[in-house]
């Protein structure tokens, strides 16, 4: 079972290390399936070639989606997240084709809500390629359970 079910199980500056997932074909093919987002960018390997990152890359929206999976493979408990209330993302350069990303997740803020049975957390994300550049960064807030005694 893990450390971190719980608000009160967390702490500022808490981190949290994904570990790493290779975007690469099926990954971005699966995913303009999914979505309909069939743009050049990632669709169109002689069109990229002229573009000022000479090769296709993923979808921005992609890796954002890769990270929130990767979360789970971390002490983060899932259980313990009622709801996932918002994020606020820059994509601060490519994936490309083949990038291994991982993401740190660091406890930014904490507070309790007006129901005593619920926290937020506030984690903010690096996410980064196999070459240790930031490729994306934000913050994802999550509405949490608060242990039982807590709110006893």
């Amino acid at each position: 079972m893990s450390r971190y079910v719980y608000y009160e199980d967390y702490q500022i500056g808490t981190q949290f290390v994904t570990p790493g997932r290779t975007i690469g074909e099926t990954e971005v093919s699966m995913f303009a399936m999914l979505t309909g987002d069939f743009n050049r960018l990632h669709t169109d390997a002689e069109y990229m070639k002229t573009s000022v990152f000479g090769e296709r890359i993923a979808h921005g929206l992609l890796g954002l989606a890769m990270v929130n999976g990767l979360k789970y493979r971390t002490d983060l408990d899932p259980d313990g997240i009622i709801a996932f209330l918002g994020v606020n993302w820059n994509f601060t350069a490519p994936i490309k084709f083949n990038d291994t990303i991982h993401a740190i997740l660091t406890v930014h803020s904490m507070r309790p809500t007006k129901q005593i049975e619920r926290g937020i957390v506030v984690f903010a994300v690096q996410v980064i390629n196999q070459h240790g550049a930031v490729v994306q960064q934000g913050e994802m807030t999550m509405m949490m359970k608060r242990a039982p005694q807590s709110i006893a």
